[in-house]
This record gives C-alpha cells, sequence and structure tokens, in this order.
C-alpha cells in the first residue's frame, strides 16, 4: 500500500505529457506486475486503511475497472464496509466517484449510502461530508441528499476557501441545489477569490450554470478579480471565462470591453473557433464597445472573412447570425451563405438541429431587410391576430388592461408581424400620446400620427443576470418592431404576475400614458447598457 501510494503521489503531480509516458512505464514494469498480484492475494488480510487507499492508488494510476484485481477490492471493500471508519468512507466514496457503474460498483455505491445515513450524525468534518456527497452521486434518494445537506449547514461556520470550492462542485455531482449552502460558499469565495486558480474560476461558473444558481455578487466578484488581473491572463483564458459568463447569462461589461480592445489591436491570435466563441459571447450577451463600434466589427468581419474557405457550413451560419443579432451585416460572409442557401446545402432533412437552423436563417434574412441602410419605416404594417386565446400567465395582464381602457376593443391580442415577429398585445394611440384610440378606427386606413404600442411580457431569462439589459435576441426584436413603426415596452412577466390587479392596472397605465415610458427614437444594439 505504502508503494503504490507513493507512486500515486508523485504521478499526480505529473504534466498530462509526462503522466502518459510515465503510466506506461509504470505498467510495464516487472516490479509493478508482482506488486499487483501480491495486492490480489493479500487484499483480503488487509487493514481497512491499506484497503481503500490500495483501491483508491489503483484505479487513480489508471488500472482498468474490469480487471480482476479492482474487481476483487470492490468485492473486498464491500465486505469490510461495516468495519470502515469516517476517513476510510471518505477515500472509498472518492474513488467510487471516478469508477463507471458496473454490478460490483453499484452494489458498494449502494451499501455505502446505507452506511453514509446511519453515520451522518457522527460525521464532523466538512471534507469527507463533501466527499460523501460526490459519491452518492445524483441518484441518490432526495431524502439522503437533504441529510447531507443539513450535516453540511451545521458546520458552514468552519468552512474554508477550498472547502467551499469542493463543497460546490459536489453539489454539482449531486445535481442538488441547495441556496443555503451556495450561499455560503459564494461568500467565502468572493473573500478569496484572488487564490482560486484559473481552472476552479472556470469551474465555479460551469457550476452555476448546471445548478440554475444565479448569484449577481459572486458573478461580479469574478469578473471585476478577472478584469483587474487581465493583463496577466492569456487571451485564450480571457475567452474561456466569457464563454462561461455567457452560459449564465450574466454580462462582465468592462472585461468586455478591455477584451475588445484586445481583439481590435491583435486580431491574428482569433483562429477559428475562438473566433465563433468571440462572436457568440458578445451577441447573447449584447454587448458592443463604445467608441470603436464600427471598428470592432470591421476586425471581426475581417477575421471571419479569412476563414470563409475552410469554414462549415454550420459554422458560417452560426458566425453571420451572431454578426447580424448586434446589426452588422457582413456581406460577404452573406454573399456565401445565400449561395449556399441556394443550393440547398445549409438544411439537410435528416439534420439534428434542422429547426434551429431554420430559426436562425430566417432571423439573418429578416435582418438584411431591416437593418439595410435603405429601409425606410412602412406606412402600414401587414398584421393578423394570432389567436383569441390568451395564455394562462397573460391573462391578468388582459384584465387590468380591460379594466384601464374599459373595452377588449382599445387594444389587439396575439398579434402575428411579418418576419414571425409576435406581439403579446398592441395599443394605439394619437400623436400626443394623451389617448387610446379604438383598434378598429384605425384598421382601415393609413395615419402616420397614430402611435403603435407594442407590449412584450418577457421571462427573466430574456436579460443579462441582475439587470434589465436585454440579451441579443430580444434586443433584435425590440430594433426591428422599432423599424416596424412600433414602441416596444418590455415587462418583466414574473414581476408583473405577483403584482395586485390594482398595482397592475397603475403599472400599465403609466407605461402607457407617461411620455417617458417609451422613447421615439430607434433602439440602439446595447439598448440599457
Amino acid at each position: 500500500t505504502n508503494c503504490l501510494t507513493t507512486v500515486w503521489r508523485l504521478f499526480k503531480n505529473l504534466s498530462e505529457d509526462q503522466q502518459r509516458y510515465e503510466k506506461q512505464l509504470i505498467f510495464e514494469h516487472p516490479a509493478f506486475v508482482n506488486l499487483c498480484q501480491q495486492l490480489l492475494r493479500d487484499s483480503r488480510r488487509m487493514t481497512r486503511g491499506d484497503l481503500v487507499f490500495s483501491l483508491h492508488a489503483v484505479v487513480n494510476l489508471g488500472v482498468p475497472q474490469n480487471t480482476l484485481l479492482v474487481q476483487t477490492l470492490v468485492r473486498v471493500c464491500q465486505e469490510k464496509l461495516n468495519q470502515l471508519d469516517n476517513r476510510c468512507i471518505s477515500v472509498l466514496a472518492t474513488t467510487l466517484a471516478g469508477l463507471d457503474k458496473d454490478k460490483n460498483v453499484s452494489a458498494l455505491q449502494a451499501g455505502l449510502q446505507l452506511l453514509v445515513e446511519q453515520r451522518l450524525p457522527s460525521i464532523r468534518d466538512i471534507f469527507i461530508l463533501q466527499n460523501l456527497m460526490k459519491c452518492v452521486g445524483e441518484d441518490a434518494p432526495v431524502f439522503l441528499k437533504k441529510k447531507l445537506e443539513m450535516a453540511v449547514l451545521k458546520e458552514i461556520d468552519h468552512l474554508t476557501f477550498p472547502n467551499a470550492l469542493r463543497v460546490f462542485l459536489a453539489l454539482v455531482a449531486m445535481n442538488y441545489c441547495s441556496i443555503p449552502i451556495l450561499n455560503a460558499c459564494s461568500k467565502k469565495i468572493q473573500e478569496n477569490v484572488h487564490d482560486a486558480p484559473f481552472r476552479q474560476l472556470i469551474l465555479i461558473l460551469e457550476a452555476c450554470y448546471t445548478l440554475q444558481y444565479r448569484n449577481v455578487k459572486l458573478f461580479s466578484a469574478l469578473a471585476d478579480y478577472v478584469n483587474s488581473t487581465a493583463c496577466l491572463w492569456d487571451k485564450r483564458q480571457i475567452i474561456l471565462f466569457l464563454s462561461a459568463f455567457e452560459t449564465v447569462g450574466f454580462q462582465p461589461r468592462e472585461l468586455m470591453g478591455i477584451f475588445a480592445e484586445k481583439v481590435t489591436e491583435d486580431p491574428e491570435f482569433l483562429n477559428l473557433k475562438n473566433l465563433l466563441v468571440v462572436l457568440r459571447v458578445y451577441s447573447r450577451l449584447n454587448y458592443v464597445p463604445r467608441g470603436q463600434k464600427h471598428l470592432f466589427f470591421e476586425t471581426l468581419h475581417s477575421c471571419l472573412n479569412k476563414y470563409l474557405p475552410q469554414i462549415s457550413n454550420t459554422e458560417l451560419l452560426k458566425a453571420v447570425y451572431s454578426l447580424c443579432i448586434l446589426g452588422y451585416l457582413p456581406h460577404r460572409a452573406l454573399d456565401e451563405l445565400l449561395q449556399k442557401d441556394s443550393k440547398d446545402e445549409l438544411l439537410l432533412s435528416d439534420d439534428l438541429y434542422k429547426e434551429k437552423k431554420e430559426m436562425m436563417l430566417r432571423c439573418v434574412k429578416a435582418c438584411m431587410e431591416l437593418d439595410s441602410p435603405s429601409f425606410t419605416k412602412p406606412a402600414f404594417v401587414l398584421t393578423q391576430n394570432f389567436s383569441s386565446l390568451v395564455s394562462l400567465n397573460l391573462r391578468r395582464a388582459r384584465e387590468a388592461l380591460i379594466e384601464l381602457l374599459g373595452d377588449e376593443n382599445m387594444f389587439r391580442q396575439n398579434v402575428q408581424l411579418p418576419y414571425k415577429y409576435h406581439i403579446d398585445f398592441e395599443i394605439r394611440m394619437d400623436s400626443d400620446r394623451k389617448k387610446v384610440l379604438p383598434i378598429s378606427a384605425t384598421d382601415d386606413h393609413v395615419d402616420s400620427s397614430v402611435q403603435r404600442l407594442a407590449f412584450l411580457f418577457v421571462p427573466l431569462s430574456a436579460f443579462c443576470v441582475g439587470t434589465m439589459h436585454p440579451q441579443g435576441k430580444l434586443a433584435m426584436k425590440k430594433r426591428h418592431l422599432n423599424k416596424l413603426g412600433y414602441h416596444v415596452i418590455l415587462v418583466l412577466n414574473k414581476k408583473f404576475q405577483e403584482m395586485t390587479k390594482e398595482d397592475a392596472v397603475e403599472f400599465l397605465k403609466g407605461k402607457i400614458y407617461s411620455e417617458n415610458a417609451f422613447p421615439f427614437s430607434e433602439v440602439t444594439v446595447q439598448d440599457n447598457n
């Protein structure tokens, strides 16, 4: 056991390339074969500590799981399970978390779950608890996850920074979102963010995405740290940070501004993969650097043109779609895309992502028309009522509008517009924004003095986390509705549903009649930046 654990300790500190080379030397060494044979013979006579540490070392050195050695050690651990102390349980739990499920591993995990349930009241070490959380995994019964949560919360005052990171990731392994634990871990991480290595920062953001955990203070602390040390990070590391922030829907504005400067100063580092990531991040988070908008677009466009001979059809569609969302038309790439579309090379019948690609292509074509400098606001927009039925989450809004305006003929609901755009409610007003006009009176003739309001009731996920800054697709829709002559009013649906009927009526009244409720200028790309 001492020999195996020493080999493992030396092995784990090597680089990946060194590990591959050393692993081959270890496995080919005759002494290692003899050591494994002796371990196999003596496994049932070993102490509990030697047994679990030997299994841990053997598995981490890469001995295949289906070998007689590993399977025998797993079975012996099962036989001696009740003899293991808390430290041994922790080591075994860590080992099992790295094994695939088979008959013996599943049986040992089931036994370990029962033992953990019995021993939990006596376990006070957060390090051991987080190992157990990883081991029981997402398949553990909810009551056991709850017991582990309560055990961790009892010791939460003794949480250290390294353990905060481990517990954060252990919750991911359990697929269990415990807000009290996550909040405590987040606070500890914020206090010590400067001590976290690069990989840990990325894992924290990935964990937040997996657990659907949105903590603006944590995201801001991570963004501020990366922003303040941006000169120390490789550009590709910053791209990974930005991609992780995009995944959780958080806009690190200052960091995105700094990185945009790096892109315009030296775009040569952007390979095709990184270029696609940058386009996706900036378009989804709806960010364009102030003062260098045109230069930033031209730089990205130039990089894209460079890769046109080698880019795949899907990558080309994604790149053009991202730039179009930001309101920029990359003409050369667009020509290439439309040529492929005319030859039916973009949308294959057996494509798993055909519907998504169709949506992206439809958006690109809408942008080509509506964002073109030659486009002028139409005097009349052909609309139709999609359905007279209102979804459950819009019934409160419909009732409030009837209460406010006195008649359902004073507004339209579920309105379908050209370019596949849809608005929840449409209201028409006179040019002074003092009076709401009946829909029927303004339907049959064109009147440029009529002001059209489009109400969009949108989910929280349509905005960047912690702000009312619309993400890319919503910003594009708002921009295009403005081009079609609508003044768009965004309403956070969740907040509206929580209002009383009286508050809802007053809220809508303020949005409709207030002079500051909607600007009559066209929406910009980064509307609330």
